[in-house]
């Protein structure tokens, strides 16, 4: 991560208050803005100032949570790295720009220079104040514009180098992103498939509980039917035998008399 240049980019964008932050949160995730604070010897409510400005430029982002003591929510603060790079890249593309811009109205314009008051001015306000300084009415020199094409030569190369380190960092950025997204998308279909199944398993159960109470009350109900049975089978047996010891009585009775 090119913290150097982020530093200078944060104290551009926000106040040299905010540059101490980024090296608290580089390289950690959720970091309590109680132990920002502490760190850098602010009030809590001078520390989220910052961070919220931060925020506004997509440079940070937070998680909250309650505490369950006190019942106040607690900030946790994290980097936001590809936006960083992102907006970096943005800014130094843009210093390019004006760099190349200087650089060829150099090549292609000339300049005259007051070596009494260090003023510089183009060739068109030079002819319209007939090549003498309005402040002090002394002749312009001729600038020397090599010394200056010079100068915005290497400004540009070293901005081109930082341009690729930034663009290099980014991509490697992007690539962990990607990691990062098909990892959650992968446990979210494997939080998904656990419910359906959980769900299935559930109804499966519901059924197989019915089932088995069905088989119950059909086995009940045969036994009930077989109880029956026996009871009407002793029954028939019963009036048989007594039938039985009627007729013998009977016929005892006939041989007596």
């Amino acid at each position: 991560m090119q913290v150097k240049f982020l530093k200078s980019l944060v104290e551009t964008l926000v106040n040299k208050q905010a540059v101490p932050i980024i090296d608290l949160l580089t390289g950690k995730e959720h970091v309590n803005e109680f132990l920002i604070a502490k760190k850098l010897g602010l009030t809590i409510n001078q520390v989220r100032n910052i961070l919220y400005k931060l925020s506004d430029y997509g440079l940070v982002s937070f998680i909250r949570k309650k505490d369950k003591k006190k019942g106040w929510y607690i900030y946790f603060w994290t980097l936001n790295i590809y936006q960083s790079l992102n907006l970096l890249e943005q800014t130094l593309k843009k210093e390019l720009a004006g760099l190349e811009g200087q650089l060829k109205n150099r090549q292609e314009r000339r300049y005259y220079t007051c070596n009494t008051c260090s003023i510089e001015v183009t060739e068109e306000t030079a002819l319209l104040n007939d090549f003498a300084c309005s402040e002090c009415e002394e002749v312009y020199q001729l600038s020397k514009n090599e010394e200056v094409i010079h100068d915005l030569e290497g400004r540009i190369a070293k901005i081109k180098k930082e341009i690729e380190m930034v663009v290099s960092e980014k991509s490697e950025e992007e690539g962990k992103l990607e990691k990062k997204k098909v990892r959650k998308i992968k446990t979210a279909e494997r939080k998904k498939k656990f419910l359906r199944d959980k769900k299935r398993n559930i109804k499966k159960a519901e059924k197989d509980k019915l089932k088995i109470k069905a088989i119950k009350k059909n086995k009940n109900i045969s036994k009930k039917k077989i109880s029956k049975k026996k009871k009407s089978s002793l029954k028939d047996l019963k009036n048989l035998l007594a039938k039985k010891n009627a007729k013998k009585k009977e016929s005892k009775k006939k041989k007596k008399r």
